[in-house]
């Protein structure tokens, strides 16, 4: 357990706590709704069932917080699934902030030790820390669509050096990338704009003061640009699939010219060599003594004049 404390408030950082744990971080007077202390607790089973959220709670005994879950994204080495995305819960008070970072199936938290220790000064209220927090996994999104976008150009590359045996593969695992990083987005994006419409206070105390909604308007206008840019990103990948089909088609109607070239090469000789060979009365064979070569003579001349022919229209 880490503890970042400031004159006005105090932001307690935790991972993977225990009951104690924080319990002992919690103020005396704050008392929490039992689902969320068992969210609070539990491990990470899988990033699908987590939405980000930002909520008020209160309970029977008048004590009242801010609940949230946030998702953070980073890259991973793991190829099938090179974006993790790690979650950090928060309770906020008037007075506090804790944030809950969970281990994720890969053995990995989001670092937040940087914007706790250099970004929140001293004096900084909670809602203005949660700002910070906010706007740090806010560019996080910011740098992944950069990443997307490299890969979406390198697989564009790939395309037009003809190397098309994974890019099927390759799309896919991208499709897929922008679609988890748009279902955690978006419900982030709504969470801070709940921030913006006065949806996310305490009765009778305010955590989000005019210049901190005025930040989070910042945030908010950042995770704009990146669910703007994911539609961008998935039209530029859908732009690769179609080209990747299109070369395909190409490819395909190359393999067939040739094909039907080859076939119409042998359709002459094959039909002079059936009509050579019914022997019947007064064919060249019973007749001619160069009969034989005069069948091999025309089958070569017919298929000279078939190449040529295909030459001169530009058919290989």
């Amino acid at each position: 357990m880490t503890e970042q404390t400031t004159s006005g408030s105090t932001w307690v950082d935790l991972i993977d706590p225990t009951a104690d744990e924080l319990d002992a971080a919690l103020e005396a007077d704050v008392r929490l709704v039992e689902t969320t202390r068992e969210m609070l607790l539990e491990g990470v089973r899988d990033n699908s069932d987590r939405r980000p959220f930002l909520r008020e709670e209160s309970t029977g005994d008048g004590s009242s917080y801010v609940v949230g879950v946030l998702l953070a994204p980073s890259e991973s080495d793991d190829q099938d699934d090179p974006i993790e995305f790690h979650e950090v819960d928060v309770i906020i008070t008037p007075t506090q902030m804790i944030t809950v970072r969970k281990t994720g199936p890969r053995g990995h938290t989001y670092d937040c030790t940087g914007t706790q220790l250099f970004s929140v000064r001293v004096g900084d209220p909670p809602g203005l820390a949660l700002w910070h927090l906010v706007d740090d996994i806010a560019e996080g999104y910011l740098d992944i669509i950069e990443r997307l976008d490299e890969r979406i150009g390198d697989l564009e590359d790939a395309v037009e050096d003809g190397q098309t045996e994974h890019i099927r593969l390759h799309i896919a695992r991208i499709r897929r990338m922008l679609l988890h990083t748009r279902r955690n987005v978006s419900p982030l994006r709504d969470a801070t704009r709940n921030v913006l419409d006065d949806r996310v206070e305490l009765a009778g105390q305010q955590l989000f003061p005019r210049d901190v909604e005025s930040r989070f308007a910042q945030t908010y206008d950042k995770l704009l640009r990146v669910t703007d840019e994911l539609d961008l990103a998935r039209d530029l990948l859908a732009g690769v699939r179609d080209y990747h089909q299109a070369e395909i088609a190409n490819e395909q109607n190359a393999v067939m010219k040739r094909l039907t070239i080859v076939a119409s090469i042998l359709l002459l000789p094959t039909f002079i060599v059936g009509l050579y060979g019914q022997n019947l009365k007064g064919a060249p064979e019973f007749g001619w003594a160069h009969g034989y070569w005069f069948s091999w003579a025309l089958i070569i001349l017919t298929t000279i004049g078939q190449l040529a022919y295909f030459k001169r229209k530009r058919w290989f």
